[in-house]
């Protein structure tokens, strides 16, 4: 397979693409995501429908196995937008022929959400687009918090599955406690059973948690996402709106 690869990269034929205009939202030829989560931070950064090449239905879209012509789709871009925890990474190295590999961190939080637009968009020329862009998911984690303090639960003691610690802290939660992102031990189990948190959140790409819901049955529960289910517009502004839905329903139910 590497064998096939290597061949494939030296005799792929690079193609020019149009690039983006300054300031205004930039076309999605010149780029390619490893992931739904990568082609979001894409799009908060003014870049419109990027392509990811793991299937976003997928439930741990990193888990994805690269095929050929997935190698050929990414050999054709100019820039690889990537987290470097996906498996693909394990075949793809560190460089794919020409294409600039552009790595980002992934998680929800508004610092990592403006570092990453900032680098993004400086790379498309995109950044007034990508300022308004971040400015409303900002305004839409603020509204989250304030829905959470309304509730009376600012503050409150969580135990949160360590892949969804990043919203629960901008929402003003204190996460007390982590488990994930493999199966819970005794030890946490015990824990849960002891401290009675007001809330469990879980990971819906890994869901482990139900071992200590059930230990602690006062504590509501929430499934949180991280990766888009679709490649759209405003992807990760939907994923985290539905995210604090979810925590409201869950605690007003």
């Amino acid at each position: 397979m590497k064998k096939i690869i290597f061949i494939l990269l030296l005799c792929s034929t690079s193609f020019a693409f149009a690039g983006g205009t300054k300031d205004n939202a930039s076309s999605n030829s010149d780029y390619i995501a490893s992931t739904s989560w990568t082609a979001a931070f894409a799009d908060l950064a003014g870049i419109d429908s990027v392509q990811a090449v793991a299937p976003a239905s997928l439930r741990h879209p990193p888990e994805y196995e690269i095929t050929v012509s997935d190698i050929e789709s990414i050999s054709s871009r100019k820039y690889f937008i990537y987290a470097g925890f996906e498996r693909m990474m394990q075949t793809l190295g560190t460089s794919v022929g020409s294409v600039q590999m552009v790595q980002i961190t992934c998680d929800n939080s508004i610092a990592t959400v403006q570092k990453n637009a900032q680098l993004l968009s400086e790379l498309a020329g995109t950044q007034q687009v990508s300022k308004e862009r971040v400015a409303r998911y900002i305004a839409a984690i603020q509204a989250g918090a304030a829905q959470v303090e309304a509730l009376g639960l600012k503050g409150s003691r969580v135990l949160c599955n360590k892949n969804q610690v990043y919203l629960a802290k901008e929402l003003g939660l204190t996460v007390a406690a982590t488990f994930g992102p493999g199966p819970v031990t005794a030890q946490q189990i015990d824990d849960a059973k002891k401290n009675g948190y007001v809330i469990i959140i879980d990971n819906v790409h890994n869901p482990v948690a139900q071992p200590l819901l059930e230990v602690s049955p006062k504590s509501a529960s929430v499934i949180w996402r991280n990766f888009p289910e679709t490649v759209e517009a405003d992807a990760l502004l939907h994923v985290i709106e539905s995210n604090i839905k979810a925590l409201v329903d869950a605690v007003t139910e």
